[in-house]
């Protein structure tokens, strides 16, 4: 009788296996976004790598044996001209896409490449920003983590005082759909100096904010605004 209920008794669940336990575990980990990148993000890096690496060894053997030592020492100061060149020109591409300008590449920055400029240094500095051009006038409107806002608009170097922005009290920055909001932070961006005029007419109670060539080569070097003591 007991050798019967015992064989009655269910089936204990099986153990799940370690291949399962792992998928289970990445799964977890991808769902949370803490695993790191599998096989086929990788895979396109990778290849391109071997690309780079590869390429040109197969095409100076190449030459080599269609041409003769000549060809192939042609090739070989061809490519360390190119990589020369191709190097610190990638690396300023990088450099600029991340924030970070030097006053030489400000100095040939047209407008609309300022507008441009000034927004890869806000996101740089955490600022989350949307262009919104003004009748055709580039401007942008940031805002950060701590709910602050910013209008930046772009005043010409060869502008005159109130270029930026006509005289009157301070406009506000409407969003899309929103109502205006008085919490809005103006600034003024320039590659230029600004006159004594504009520097009063700014310096009044809600005004805006200037920033001139110089802070503007600051900022673009990696000191954020408030560094700067424009946004205090």
């Amino acid at each position: 009788m007991t050798e019967q209920r015992q064989d009655n008794r269910p089936p204990s669940p099986t153990p799940p296996s370690r291949r399962s336990q792992r998928r289970q575990t990445v799964a977890e980990l991808r769902s949370q976004g803490r695993a790191g990148p599998g096989l086929r993000d990788i895979l396109p890096g990778f290849l391109g790598m071997v690309l780079v690496t590869a390429g040109p060894v197969v095409g100076l053997a190449w030459l080599y044996r269609a041409y003769g030592v000549g060809a192939l020492l042609l090739g070989a100061f061809l490519l360390a001209a190119a990589t020369l060149i191709g190097v610190p020109w990638r690396r300023a591409v990088v450099r600029r896409r991340g924030g970070r300008y030097t006053p030489a590449e400000l100095a040939v920055l047209d407008d609309h490449g300022l507008a441009v400029a000034a927004e890869r240094i806000l996101r740089r500095d955490g600022w989350h920003v949307l262009p919104m051009p003004d009748d055709g006038r580039p401007r942008l409107y940031a805002r950060d983590r701590r709910d602050r806002r910013l209008d930046v608009s772009f005043r010409p170097v060869d502008g005159g005082p109130g270029t930026a922005e006509p005289p009157g009290g301070p406009a506000t920055l409407r969003e899309p759909g929103g109502p205006a909001d008085d919490r809005v932070i103006r600034v003024v961006i320039s590659m230029g100096a600004y006159s004594p005029a504009e520097i009063e007419w700014a310096s009044r109670p809600g005004g805006d904010h200037l920033v001139d060539g110089r802070q503007l080569q600051q900022w673009a070097s990696g000191t954020s605004l408030d560094a700067l003591g424009l946004l205090n």
